[in-house]
């Protein structure tokens, strides 16, 4: 994501801090090995096996796996009419995949002929991450995505005073919040468990995976001044990159105020 997103060097508008120019077009593909085993599975059989993979990261796109065409078994696949082309790459054909008695339909891509800048994709097949039903990078099994390897997430304790309105009421005060610093994103406030109001706060059905943090669960804010659907999160059960956010809230909602003051 650092590289394609944001302000990345290979994104749409690259940081112009820099003693040196980039000549690229305003589109760019870049590709690299994937180090590790990857397994797809689906229908309690695996559709895609590879420890020969490659992450092409492209412009305003989260970087996409690709492996060669024999990792994913050809019994597996029949062939589709659906075609697109792609600018940057070229025509794409597309595959259904089936296991058992699922099929899910254009699952699968390849460029067999690509444009002469993406040369280095022809041999080599992608396939839409919810074709899966799970992923598997080695032996953990991965949620949303493979983790991009110019992705970061620094979380640092901090002396930082936060407050959290919603209307007239606080809703959390910390002077020990955690700052986590993700690339491209802009920097989050967690606010430790006993600095929140959690009698105001009640569980709310959405949940979301982070490749890099974990599992986290929402939280509805209930106050004076009405309710707001979806306002805070946490990760109850982290990833490695959110184990010193753990329980921690974060806040974000239109009709919050947070305010945020130095020590």
């Amino acid at each position: 994501m650092s590289l394609t997103l944001g302000g990345g060097p290979l994104s749409k508008h690259p940081p112009d801090t820099v003693n040196y120019t980039i000549e690229s077009p305003h589109h760019a593909l870049f590709m690299q090995p994937f180090p590790r085993r990857v397994r797809a599975r689906l229908g309690g059989g695996t559709v895609l096996d590879s420890g020969r993979g490659y992450l092409v990261h492209e412009t305003g796109l989260l970087p996409q796996l690709y492996v060669p065409t024999e990792d994913i078994p050809a019994a597996r696949l029949t062939p589709s009419e659906t075609a697109t082309h792609c600018p940057f790459k070229g025509d794409a054909s597309y595959w259904h995949l089936k296991a058992g008695d699922r099929t899910v339909q254009d699952a699968v891509w390849s460029y067999t002929d690509p444009l002469p800048g993406a040369r280095w994709l022809r041999g080599l097949s992608a396939m839409y991450w919810e074709a899966a039903d799970s992923w598997m990078d080695e032996e953990e099994e991965v949620h949303g995505h493979l983790r991009d390897p110019f992705h970061r997430v620094d979380a640092r304790m901090s002396a930082t005073l936060v407050r959290v309105r919603h209307g007239d009421q606080v809703v959390a005060l910390t002077s020990k919040p955690k700052i986590v610093s993700e690339t491209g994103l802009p920097n989050r406030y967690y606010i430790p468990p006993d600095d929140v109001r959690r009698d105001l706060l009640v569980p709310s059905e959405t949940t979301t995976h982070c490749p890099y943090k974990g599992h986290a669960r929402y939280w509805n804010l209930r106050t004076g001044a009405g309710e707001l659907a979806d306002a805070a999160w946490s990760y109850t059960v982290p990833l490695k990159d959110g184990n010193d956010i753990r329980d921690h809230y974060c806040f974000l909602h239109d009709d919050l105020e947070t305010t945020v003051e130095q020590a």
